[in-house]
């Protein structure tokens, strides 16, 4: 008879094999057996970490390190949530610890201390680290680090390196991360259609087949009951206070709009918070949503109101009154934050759809969670879904709001975020008109645009990639056009 699988043994399987929410549930026993079980939590903060729910996972590892507070893949976990959540100097702090001890979690703790220091623009430190050398840098990953720092001085070598990681790796996560960044630096040196053609053989190559019709089913739901002018039902929970959530697509200048109000000191950043995900499977996981919506026990929706809002208030800076959610998920499930979240204040943002299309399409997104961005036309029809329930699902839901369209935003800042915060009810604070000055890091593909002063730059980029777009994108962009103010 083969021996009993131990518990952490278990849990490590189904990690690797990708079943983290078969971890959690192990995890959450071991956790009910003894709320002093360090190997509970510290599964716990992992599998949660894999799930995508960082403020879970930041509760999990912080509980973990009361009970061993010098355990160094609780310190590894600790340097990565807090990453993650922008906390740069504590993340710095725990992986350099980690990375300089002997324990089995040095060399992931160096590739994630390079991975901060890049993010966080820290690049001379990351260059500095690089050179010290060590055993970190025989790790499949170190390689794009190296190239990295040699991007700073050498871009067309820096291009060759990036594009022999992505040829040859055997990790598709590494391959793609490495070839969309060489794709960054393609275009920043003009050559558009390499950019572009190697854009194609990365998604090709490294994203699976995604459910475009499934994400979008609930969209299309939506859109017919906005055209039959149904009345969606009243909330049945008391409205919040102090959240305001952006929604729009990625690339559309929602980081910008973010930074700049970030730097008000009533206001803080909460990043992609992962909380609007958890509402919604929490809604559908009822059997009841949309369709039988007025069923839902009301404690079960303020169960769901207390836990999204015990973690944005977890992630608020300390002295701030407002937590701003920058999650990209809201413009599918308005009627959703609308039942659960009332009172919630919503900045919808617009970008020419050509130049948003382009922009996410050169980038990293994760493959399996937003495969939709593989194709200008898969892009093009989530467009169109978003267009045709926006602005008016904001009103029909009735959460206040305001409508921002990005090309305005860029030519006239101290309108609109002097619009923004009397939306919120605040005074106008001169620091929120230079996002660049904000010492917040940002971990979103907008990380070296918002380090500079509002510019104009980005605005018709598409146009470099005018072979790649056709007729069916005139209908949007004329759309786009006028709801522009300033031309």
């Amino acid at each position: 008879m083969p021996p009993t699988e131990s518990p952490t043994t278990a849990i490590e399987r189904l990690l690797r094999s990708g079943d983290a929410a078969g971890a959690l549930r192990i995890a959450d026993e071991l956790i009910k057996q003894s709320r002093r079980s360090f190997p509970g939590w510290l599964s716990r903060g992992c599998a949660n970490m894999n799930l995508g729910r960082i403020a879970d996972a930041d509760v999990d590892i912080d509980t973990a390190l009361k009970l061993s507070p010098t355990d160094p893949q609780a310190s590894l976990l600790r340097g990565m949530i807090d990453q993650r959540l922008g906390r740069i100097d504590n993340a710095i702090k725990h992986l350099r610890r980690v990375s300089a001890s002997s324990a089995p979690q040095s060399i992931e703790a160096s590739n994630a201390l390079a991975e901060v220091l890049w993010f966080a623009h820290r690049r001379d430190e990351l260059a500095a680290f690089v050179a010290a050398g060590g055993a970190w840098l025989r790790d499949p990953r170190a390689a794009l680090m190296i190239a990295r720092v040699r991007a700073s001085h050498d871009i067309d070598g820096a291009i060759t390196d990036l594009q022999s990681i992505a040829a040859r790796e055997r990790s598709p996560i590494l391959r793609r991360v490495a070839g969309f960044e060489a794709v960054g630096l393609l275009d920043k040196t003009a050559r558009y259609r390499e950019a572009f053609d190697l854009s194609v053989k990365l998604h090709a190559d490294t994203t699976p087949p995604f459910d475009l019709e499934g994400m979008l089913a609930p969209v299309r739901q939506q859109h017919a009951q906005l055209a039959s002018a149904s009345a969606w039902p009243a909330p049945r929970v008391e409205a919040i206070t102090g959240l305001a959530m952006v929604v729009g697509l990625p690339r559309s200048g929602t980081t910008l709009l973010e930074q700049m109000l970030d730097a008000h000191p009533s206001i803080s950043g909460i990043g992609e918070y992962d909380g609007v995900d958890m509402l919604a499977n929490d809604l559908v996981s009822t059997g009841r949503w949309p369709r039988a919506a007025s069923s839902i026990a009301r404690d079960a929706l303020l169960a769901m109101q207390s836990r999204y809002m015990s973690g944005a208030r977890r992630l608020t800076r300390e002295g701030a009154t407002i937590s701003f959610d920058k999650t990209l998920r809201a413009w599918r499930w308005l009627p959703a934050i609308a039942a659960v979240l009332p009172g919630t204040v919503c900045f919808q943002v617009a970008r020419d759809p050509r130049d948003s299309a382009i922009s996410t399409f050169l980038s990293y997104f994760h493959p399996i969670n937003d495969g939709w961005t593989a194709s200008l036309t898969s892009l093009r029809r989530v467009i169109e879904a978003e267009r045709s329930i926006l602005p008016s699902m904001l009103q029909s839901v009735g959460l206040a709001h305001e409508c921002i369209v990005y090309e305005d935003l860029v030519e006239d800042p101290t309108g609109h975020a002097t619009r923004c915060l009397n939306r919120l009810g605040l005074a106008m604070d001169a620091r929120v008109l230079a996002p660049e000055a904000n010492t917040r890091a940002v971990f979103t593909l907008s990380h070296e645009q918002v380090r500079r002063p509002i510019n104009r730059t980005s605005i018709g980029r598409w146009k470099n990639y005018e072979f790649a777009f056709d007729s069916s994108w005139d209908a949007l962009a004329c759309a786009h056009d006028e709801r522009r103010v300033i031309r």
